[in-house]
Formats: C-alpha cells, sequence, structure tokens
C-alpha cells in the first residue's frame, strides 16, 4: 500500500493511525511511544499493516522498538492484522485476554466465524490473509496484569459485555484508557458544538448488556481524563458519554424485546428501530448530515448491532 498513513497525535505520546478499514476514519490503531520503546493497541487488518509501518518510518521509530502488540480483542477489524505485523517487528510481544490468545495462534474458528458472518468472498475483501502468532510471541495478561512500556505502566483489565475476549488498557498515570469496542463508537463526522455521539456496539456473538453496563462503569471508576475508542480514537466529556452509552444500551434492548417475536421480520423491525433512534439523536444533538450523510457513517454499525442483539435474544430464548 503506497498511500501515507493519516496520523494524528495527541499528548502523553499518543498517536492514532488510520487503518483505513471499510472507510476513512473509521477504525484506528493507536500507536504508543516512552522511552526509546512502541507499544501498538489494535492492528486494523492485513491490508493495515503497510500503514502502521509507514507511520514507524515517519515518526523515527525502528521496527525493533516496538516492545508490544496489544490486540483488545479477537474481532478482525481489531486483530485481523497481527499476524502480519507480528512478522514485521522482531523484538515485539503480542499481549491478548486469556480467551483470545488461542485464536491469535490458531485463528482457524475466528476465521470460520467471521467467514459465517460475510461470506468467503467479502472476508478474504476486507480482511485479507489472516496469519498466526507463534505461541512463543503470545503473552497472556489476566485482569489486572501489568506491563511496562519505557516509564508508564499499562493495567490489563478483563471488560466483558462486547465480547468474552476483551480488555481495555488503562494508562493511569497519563489519565487515559485504550477501551477498543467497550466504550462504544464515536465517529468523528458525528461531532457537533455540543461535543461527540456516542453509541454502543451490540456485535455478534458475545453481547451481554448487564456486562457491558458493569465493564463501561468500571472504566469511569479510573476517573480517565480521555477515552481512546478503536472507532474513532480520543473522547473527553466521559461522564455525559457514560451516561449516553448506558442509555443506549437500555434502548436498544428494548428495541430487540419489543420484535422477540417477530418471526422472520425481527432483524428488519430491530434495525429499523435503531436507524430511527439513531436519526433522533443526532438531530437533537444537532448533526447537519442528511439521510444519507448519516447512513453512510452508521449503516454497517446498524447491520451488525441488530445482528448482535438477534444472537442475544435466541440465547435468552435457549435459556429460557
Amino acid at each position: 500500500m503506497s498511500k501515507a498513513p493519516t496520523i494524528i497525535d495527541f499528548d502523553h505520546g499518543i498517536s492514532a493511525i488510520d487503518t483505513e478499514y471499510v472507510r476513512p476514519m473509521l477504525a484506528a490503531s493507536h500507536l504508543l511511544v516512552d522511552g526509546g520503546e512502541a507499544a501498538f493497541i489494535d492492528t486494523g487488518t492485513t491490508y493495515s499493516v503497510p500503514l502502521l509501518l509507514a507511520a514507524l518510518h515517519i515518526k523515527g521509530i525502528a521496527r525493533e522498538q516496538v516492545r508490544w502488540v496489544c490486540v483488545t480483542h479477537v474481532h478482525l477489524d481489531h486483530a485481523g492484522g497481527a499476524g502480519a505485523l507480528m512478522r514485521e517487528l522482531p523484538n515485539a510481544t503480542l499481549v491478548a485476554h486469556p480467551r483470545a490468545a488461542p485464536h491469535m495462534i490458531d485463528p482457524g474458528k475466528l476465521i470460520a466465524g467471521t467467514v459465517s458472518v460475510y461470506g468467503e468472498e467479502k472476508t478474504r475483501k476486507l480482511y485479507g490473509e489472516i496469519g498466526s502468532v507463534p505461541e512463543a510471541r503470545v503473552r497472556v495478561v489476566q485482569d489486572g496484569d501489568r506491563l511496562e512500556l519505557g516509564t508508564r505502566t499499562l493495567t490489563f483489565i478483563d471488560t466483558p459485555g462486547h465480547a468474552f475476549h476483551h480488555y481495555c488498557i488503562v494508562d493511569k498515570a497519563n489519565g487515559v484508557i485504550f477501551s477498543g469496542d467497550t466504550f462504544g463508537l464515536s465517529y468523528r463526522e458525528l461531532d457537533t458544538a455540543r461535543g461527540a455521539f456516542i453509541f454502543p456496539t451490540t456485535t455478534p456473538v458475545h453481547f451481554e448488556p448487564e456486562l457491558a453496563h458493569a465493564s463501561v462503569d468500571r472504566l469511569m471508576g479510573y476517573d480517565p481524563e480521555a477515552i481512546f475508542l478503536t472507532h474513532y480514537s480520543r473522547v473527553t466529556e466521559l461522564p455525559r458519554l457514560a451516561g449516553d452509552l448506558h442509555a443506549g444500551l437500555d434502548a436498544l434492548v428494548a428495541m430487540a424485546r419489543r420484535h422477540a417475536n417477530a418471526g422472520t421480520e425481527r432483524g428488519t423491525r430491530i434495525a429499523a428501530d435503531m436507524r430511527a433512534w439513531l436519526a433522533e439523536r443526532l438531530a437533537a444533538h444537532g448533526c447537519r448530515l442528511d439521510a444519507a450523510g448519516i447512513d453512510a457513517v452508521v449503516t454497517g454499525d446498524v447491520r451488525l448491532n441488530t445482528q448482535g442483539l438477534e444472537v442475544w435474544l435466541d440465547r435468552q430464548s435457549r435459556a429460557s
């Protein structure tokens, strides 16, 4: 990929690198630099790896200086490029949740699950070849484990709700958290004078609303100044956004329950409600995008959120 990467630099040695997944400003990898060492948090897809390597070059960071490659969870827009990236970083260790590590070492089930959602052709188009990571280069972190990067300490906390293989990374000294998908989705195209707009992600197959609520509360318990989302990078005004996430989780669950018995129309009705809910909230937020512009930003998430809510409903039905 010859295109130069889009890089946004923040305080505390943090940079967001656009992974160019599906469209610009949908997904970011975050690069941390401290004391002559570097780490990536989330990798994007295999197609994103040249962008991450180019970012290192632009910043004058040798590949040998990258100590950690951290994947918040194994969904392929976050971790699909891990195998390819690790091949280019001779001194790096991949850091993964205990439930995520086996899928990084042997991605066969992960690939099969993605194909079941997208189909083989689209999976290849979106993610390319998904490589494995040698087990000797994978470090499993438990809840509360800490790793050093230069002068900073990174604490890894288990945050289920979006996925059972999800952790977030707390940089307490600098007042920031890297949340993957636990703190929802906030696209910069939806920012207004009122600030950032945020909504939950209920992607298949592990969505559990009560755990999602608890994980948001756990993040806020660290009293962070900023949270860095994979979709898309830094947000502040965190008490307001946390409240919006809690309300959004409740709203999406209510939509799912309202149409639980709609048979073959269930997904269509949930998606329609979700689009209407987002449009109403965005209008109240002062968003000036027209319907087509909003759809261009959120349509993929509406589809995935709907699928996740349906999987959750089916799980609830089997349990009752």
